[in-house]
């Protein structure tokens, strides 16, 4: 499999047994994106890449379940002994902020000690190793973007977490797989039902972050479409 995504977690709104919360490492031969860093996520990415192996890592949006790894990735980067590396860290306005507020107790703590911070914006472009990015602003109550990323003629989007949107459904289409929030609805999220819509101009529908309201299987089954597996790599394309 040359392009490819795997799912390191997919929890909302903390960690469980054997599920960490929102992260997925995009993949080609060539080139490694971790996409969301949600708690316990930086221990499943160790099972499938090391970390001094990630060129750059995507962040929809500052909630805990989406970037709380991003502090451990911090320390394990400076203080684990691993080989000088600074990945790009792609993120919202005021995320390099947020971490450097979190660390400040110790002392000053640069963001960029350990990153290449790289703010986001509505349409924003970007190319890392043979994958081009492109930036969605959505509707999340916050800052919050998707992603489309594209390789060797072959589309991956995700949503993040948003509510429906014209931007998600624009996400979605042509795309050759779409990994698309499900968390129950209610203001700022997605319900199974409109995953399945804004996924309907896409070739393929691949479902996540599934609240606490809801299991599993009646997610599924109100999306016409399977629930993303923690551990679990799924092609984008053909191979």
């Amino acid at each position: 499999m040359t392009f490819g995504v795997t799912v390191l977690g997919t929890a909302t709104p903390h960690p469980r047994p054997d599920r960490p919360c929102s992260g997925y490492l995009l993949h080609t031969a060539a080139t490694r994106i971790w996409v969301d860093a949600g708690t316990g996520t930086l221990a499943e990415l160790q099972r499938h890449t090391a970390l001094a192996d990630v060129d750059a890592i995507w962040i929809s949006h500052t909630h805990a379940d989406h970037a709380a790894d991003l502090l451990p990735a911090y320390y394990a980067l400076l203080f684990a002994g691993l080989p000088p590396h600074r990945p790009t860290l792609l993120g919202p306005p005021g995320l390099a902020h947020r971490l450097e507020t979190f660390l400040a107790s110790t002392g000053p703590n640069p963001a960029d000690a350990a990153f290449d911070v790289r703010e986001l914006h509505d349409g924003a472009r970007f190319d890392v190793g043979d994958l081009s990015l492109r930036t969605a602003a959505v509707d999340h109550g916050v800052p919050a973007f998707g992603l489309r990323a594209a390789h060797d003629g072959r589309v991956f989007a995700y949503s993040g977490d948003t509510a429906p949107c014209p931007a998600l459904d624009a996400l979605a289409d042509g795309a050759d797989l779409f990994l698309c929030e499900a968390d129950g609805g209610g203001p700022d999220h997605c319900a199974p039902e409109d995953a399945a819509r804004a996924g309907r101009g896409a070739g393929g529908l691949l479902i996540t972050h599934v609240g606490p309201g809801l299991t599993e299987a009646e997610a599924a089954e109100r999306a016409a479409a399977p629930v993303a597996r923690t551990g679990v790599t799924y092609p984008i394309g053909s191979s």
